[in-house]
């Protein structure tokens, strides 16, 4: 027990974090190669006549989207059609991601394409690094190792070197949730505002904050709260609850409609509407299970969800770890239109892995190399498998129209 208490030096295990990030972009790199060869010329990845190449097939589907804002911003007045209807446009993109390649393509002169995926690449290894170190604590050296692997290699994170928001949002939300642990309140508001400009993910990281500052409240006797703390607390709960409007106040701000943001999310919804939790039971019984298991699946989800994070295989998560795994999913399943786009809502749920390598337990039980590595592997194998399917059956378009990932 002993030597799984015993933490390496911050930089050597940097170090390693970085190089294990850096194995699994091989893989998905390799994976995107070999899927590439199938992909068809099109106009979404240069030109009908033109060769399909990496860094063209790494900015398809939402990446035409980044590209359009990074290119030409965000449109007003508000595009509709001859109906008066609001069509579908740019405004459903958060900006940070298209401001930053923004940037680097005027600093560097090469394409969105590329410019988008390196944007990725070293956001993705920001978040390895801070996933580690958050973990680390909690599991140990040897399980957190596994588990940024497991999250690098799982199916949907090919999107962490595509010219996706992913990378960008994942590095902000494990900065966030790692300021959080370390009670660097400020620090905290200042990620979430710019979390409000890259995801609609602060209304889960606001129940997450309330929790962790109920509990730091409830230990005030032991370790007294100043003034000043106080302020720093209520910050961050008030910086997740500006996060979460921010940006669809914005859309109303440039455009003068103040539905604009959810006008033009809804267009890409058939029914032009959303009812809560409506897509999730039609997705699990249209497009996943069928109509018998369906209806079943619905609930029993949830269930293993809950169990999942309540049992004390999930102890060393700690209380916001724990919340987030249960608030985020609760969030996309309410507000999103999930469909084919389940998979990458996904890749925020870290904490999971550490339940599913079994390295969760309180006291490390079989958190030494041998045990974590006989639970890695199959584990990774299968990750890597739905890495090429992902890609393949998903990110691969095939003309002239198909479901986006």
């Amino acid at each position: 027990m002993s030597e799984l208490l015993t933490l390496r030096p911050r930089r050597v295990f940097v170090a390693w974090v970085l190089a294990i990030y850096a194995l699994t972009r091989v893989v998905s790199t390799t994976v995107l190669l070999v899927v590439m060869q199938h992909q068809v010329p099109s106009g979404m990845t240069g030109g009908d006549d033109v060769p399909v190449s990496y860094f063209p097939f790494t900015a398809l589907w939402d990446g035409q989207w980044y590209q359009i804002i990074a290119d030409q911003g965000y449109p007003s007045p508000l595009p509709r059609s001859e109906g008066g209807s609001v069509e579908q446009n740019a405004w459903a993109f958060y900006p940070l991601f298209p401001l930053l390649a923004r940037v680097g393509m005027a600093l560097t002169g090469i394409s969105f394409p590329a410019v988008g995926s390196t944007i990725a690449v070293l956001c993705g290894a920001g978040a390895a690094v801070l996933m580690g170190l958050l973990l680390r604590e909690r599991i140990g050296d040897p399980a957190a190792y596994l588990v940024v692997a497991l999250w690098a290699l799982f199916p949907a994170s090919v999107t962490l070197q595509l010219a996706y928001t992913e990378s960008l949002a994942m590095l902000l939300l494990v900065a966030y949730l790692y300021a959080l642990a370390k009670e660097r309140w400020l620090v905290a508001t200042a990620v979430a505002l710019l979390l409000g400009l890259s995801r609609p993910i602060a209304v889960p990281l606001g129940i997450v904050t309330l929790v962790v500052v109920v509990l730091r409240w409830r230990r005030r006797r032991d370790r007294p709260i100043s003034t000043s703390t106080y302020a720093a607390m209520a910050a961050a709960l008030i910086g997740c609850g500006v996060a979460g409007l921010l940006w669809p106040a914005i859309a109303w701000w440039r455009t003068g409609v103040r539905s604009a943001y959810t006008d033009t999310m809804a267009t890409w919804r058939g029914s032009g509407g959303l009812e809560p939790f409506q897509p999730w039971r039609e997705g699990l019984s249209a497009f996943v299970f069928g109509d018998t298991w369906g209806p079943v699946m619905v609930y029993a989800l949830p269930l293993v969800l809950v169990a999942m994070v309540a049992g004390p295989w999930a102890r060393n998560l700690g209380a916001d770890l724990r919340t987030w795994s249960l608030a985020y999913p609760v969030y996309f399943t309410a507000g999103i239109n999930t469909f084919t786009s389940v998979y990458r809502y996904l890749v925020p749920l870290f904490p999971l892995l550490v339940v599913l390598l079994g390295a969760g337990w309180a006291d490390r039980r079989g958190n030494g190399w041998k045990r974590l590595l006989w639970r890695f592997v199959p584990l990774a194998v299968l990750c890597v498998v739905g890495q090429y399917y992902w890609t393949d059956i998903l990110w691969r378009f095939i003309p002239p129209s198909d479901y986006p990932p």
